[in-house]
């Protein structure tokens, strides 16, 4: 009986120890849980070109060739990011020889990923670009073009053209949208069989000294009687007046001897 009285008793202080314990013992921390990183911006390309611009030419050629969801895509599914070049309205209005009438949509599709790089550029990247000698866009294959910088003027040439990016209307990476003045046309297309540049008009004959004013009133003067070598006609005729009057005054002289 004894005994376990002092087993209960026992086992009782052991469970209030144990309670106590558990009381005062702090749990261990957790370790934070770090925050998702926040997703990129949703870069809407229909939306930008339609509000910047004018560029509804370029745009319909986007959506009618099925570009605009290539573009998209590169803009903001990969790491690499896109540069694209838009022509205004206007650079489509003007294009006469060589145009786009004749072309085959798979052509059209071609020169119209002519226009853009499958990498995000900055205006400053261009210096490095035009120490290249080509750079590859998204048509692929030949369908390169040439890149230099005149003092932070960033210039393009695909051989038929021959531009410069005007503006930047939109410059964030993933996406860079540059406006060019021309179309971009491929000598992958369009052949390399380019028309010379016009050389530029002449400029204004000068007219010959000769033919100045001052120069015909000093060669009139010159050509008068009154500009003569040895003196003016004047002053000979007054010369022989003066030997007239001695040689009559001589004969006077010896009539009167």
């Amino acid at each position: 009986m004894e005994f376990s009285m002092i087993f209960i008793v026992s086992n009782t202080l052991l469970l209030l120890s144990s309670s106590a314990f558990a009381k005062h013992a702090s749990p261990p921390p957790l370790s934070p849980t770090p925050a998702p990183a926040p997703a990129p911006d949703f870069v809407n390309l229909t939306e930008l070109l339609t509000v910047a611009g004018p560029f509804h030419t370029f745009l319909g050629y986007l959506q009618s060739t099925k570009v605009i969801d290539t573009f998209q895509n590169q803009a903001n599914n990969t790491e690499e990011g896109i540069t694209i070049f838009v022509p205004k309205d206007n650079s489509f209005s003007s294009l006469k020889k060589p145009s786009l009438s004749k072309l085959t949509d798979d052509q059209i599709k071609q020169v119209i990923l002519f226009h853009a790089l499958p990498h995000f550029y900055s205006l400053s990247d261009f210096k490095n670009l035009s120490q290249t000698s080509s750079t590859p866009t998204f048509a692929g294959g030949d369908y390169t073009l040439n890149f230099t910088d005149d003092s932070g003027s960033v210039h393009l040439t695909s051989g038929w053209s021959k531009t410069k990016v005007t503006s930047a209307v939109h410059a964030t990476d993933p996406v860079a949208i540059y406006e060019i003045d021309r179309v971009l046309l491929p000598e992958a297309i369009f052949g390399t069989d380019i028309p010379p540049t016009p050389a530029p008009a002449p400029a204004p004959e000068v007219a010959p000294a000769a033919d100045s004013p001052s120069a015909q009133s000093a060669e009139s003067k010159s050509s008068s009687p009154s500009a003569t070598p040895d003196g003016s006609s004047s002053y000979r005729i007054i010369s022989y007046g003066i030997w007239g009057y001695l040689v009559l005054a001589t004969f006077g002289v010896l009539a009167l001897l």
